[in-house]
C-alpha cells in the first residue's frame, strides 16, 4: 500500500520529530518553522491546552496557504498533578521536571488542527506514559548527554529514558513523541479527498 498526496500538506511546526512521523507514515510533506506566543489562561482545563495552542498556531499559519493546500499544526504538553510541565529552560528546570516525573503515570495531550482555506479540524491524542524511578545520577547524566530543552517534559521517549525508563504506555507512541499519526491518518483520509489509496 502506497500514500498518495492529492493536495500539498505543510507541517506549520519546527519539531524534527513531527516530520519525522509524517515522512515514516508515507505522508509527502514540506515542513516551515512559526514563532508563537504559546501562553493559555492558566483556568483552562489542562486536556484542553494543547488543542487550543494547536488552533492559535493554526491562526498564525494561515497566511501560509497557497491554492489547494493543507496544513497541520501541533502542540504538545505533559500533564502530572494538575500541573503542565512544558519545555524546561536550563539545566535546574530539567532537572526538576524529571525528578518530579520519576516514578509516577503521566499523561501527555497533543493537539492537532488540520485546515484549508474552506475547512478546520482539531482533536486530541492521549497517552498515559508509567516511568520508573530515576535517580540523580540518572537525571543529570541525560540532560547533559540529551539536552532536553526542546522538549515538553524533560525527555524523548525516542531517547535513553523511553528505551530504559519507560514501563509501559496506553494510547500510541507517536502521541507521545509528538503526534498521533493514527488519528492524523484518519483525519487526512475524511478531509475532502485529502488522500487516495493505491
Amino acid at each position: 500500500m502506497s500514500i498518495l498526496n492529492v493536495r500539498k500538506i505543510i507541517l506549520a511546526s519546527g519539531s524534527p520529530r513531527r516530520k519525522q512521523l509524517l515522512e515514516e507514515a508515507g505522508f509527502g510533506i514540506s515542513a516551515v518553522s512559526l514563532d508563537v506566543d504559546e501562553t493559555f489562561d492558566a483556568s483552562m482545563p489542562l486536556h484542553e491546552v494543547a488543542e487550543f495552542l494547536a488552533i492559535r498556531k493554526a491562526e498564525y499559519a494561515k497566511s501560509l496557504l497557497q491554492n489547494n493546500e493543507i496544513i497541520i499544526t501541533a502542540d504538545s504538553v505533559v500533564v502530572l498533578q494538575d500541573k503542565i510541565f512544558n519545555k524546561p529552560s536550563d539545566f535546574q528546570e530539567a532537572y526538576r521536571m524529571l525528578a518530579f516525573l520519576s516514578g509516577k503515570k503521566h499523561t501527555v495531550y497533543t493537539g492537532v488542527c488540520i485546515f484549508d482555506k474552506v475547512k478546520t479540524i482539531s482533536f486530541t491524542g492521549v497517552s498515559h506514559v508509567y516511568m520508573r524511578d530515576l535517580n540523580d545520577e540518572e537525571i543529570r547524566w541525560y540532560i547533559e548527554k540529551y539536552k532536553p530543552y526542546d522538549k515538553a517534559g524533560s525527555y524523548a521517549v525516542q531517547e535513553w529514558i523511553g528505551l530504559c525508563k519507560i514501563s509501559a504506555i496506553e494510547g500510541t507512541y507517536s502521541n507521545i513523541m509528538g503526534l498521533p499519526t493514527d488519528l492524523v491518518y484518519e483525519a487526512l483520509r475524511n478531509f475532502d479527498g485529502a488522500l487516495r489509496m493505491s
